[in-house]
């Protein structure tokens, strides 16, 4: 992708995070405390499995007309578990954030609308999850004062969307400024990205180290077509990426590829 001006559909950043180690609460089958809900393990493999399976049916179905044969690999959705706990949990602080603003979040997304971006059929309980925490984003987003835009804030932006591959590398702040245009996404990812923060600090979040540091999912449009990208923490000053490393916690199931 050259220097096109992306227009944001939802973009948002990545929390500081306290280990569950660190705060005694560190049981190997807790994805993720929130408050008082528990995200447990098992939790997360069910909306990953459901998924994966989702996804290889309907890779089959699709080769089955054409009269192909997947590989395992066609049959295998890039989503990994990684990505179920990160919306998980931004769903969660997102719908604090709303409930003590009083924000009016319309249901405006549809996982129909959803299955190109995400490669992802709508019928799954992920693609579901994508679509809630896309109208909650994009409230908040429309709400909340816009953050600050510096320098790097907007290259940690860059620098998660150049990992996606869909869009140029190597790129100097000047050029990503002006493929950014005025930055608005930049701004209101900033913007919610502090507000879960600070939620994330009265609701006590502990985070498996498995899925630490964990991201919150973002989608940002090139005039063409969705890309889904997760961003690092950013604040005012920029983004944070210091966070903790605890001593591991056993995990319940396969680490993801």
């Amino acid at each position: 992708m050259r220097a096109r001006r992306l227009i944001a559909a939802a973009s948002v950043a990545a929390l500081g995070l306290v280990s569950l180690a660190a705060c005694g609460r560190s049981a190997p089958d807790v994805a993720a405390y929130v408050g008082d809900t528990t995200y447990s393990m098992s939790r997360v493999d069910e909306i990953y499995d459901d998924a994966q399976r989702m996804f290889g049916d309907a890779v089959r179905e699709q080769a089955s007309r054409a009269g192909a044969t997947p590989s395992p690999d066609q049959l295998r959705s890039p989503v990994t578990r990684q990505d179920v706990v990160n919306l998980l949990v931004s769903i969660d602080l997102g719908k604090r954030v709303v409930a003590a603003k009083n924000i009016s979040v319309p249901d405006q997304v549809s996982p129909e609308e959803l299955q190109q971006p995400l490669r992802m059929p709508a019928g799954a309980e992920y693609a579901k999850l994508w679509g809630e925490w896309i109208d909650i984003s994009e409230a908040l987003g429309q709400q909340l004062p816009p953050g600050e835009l510096s320098d790097e804030s907007v290259m940690a932006v860059y620098r998660a969307l150049e990992k996606t591959g869909q869009i140029d590398s190597g790129l100097t702040v000047a050029q990503v400024r002006q493929l950014f245009g005025d930055g608005g996404f930049v701004r209101s990812g900033a913007a919610v990205s502090a507000a879960l923060q600070e939620e994330a600090e009265r609701a006590d979040l502990s985070v498996n180290p498995r899925f630490q540091p964990l991201g919150v999912p973002s989608l940002v449009g090139n005039g063409q077509a969705l890309i889904v990208y997760s961003l690092p923490y950013i604040d005012e000053d920029g983004p944070v990426t210091d966070v903790s490393t605890p001593e591991p916690v056993p995990s319940s199931g396969p680490a993801d590829s």
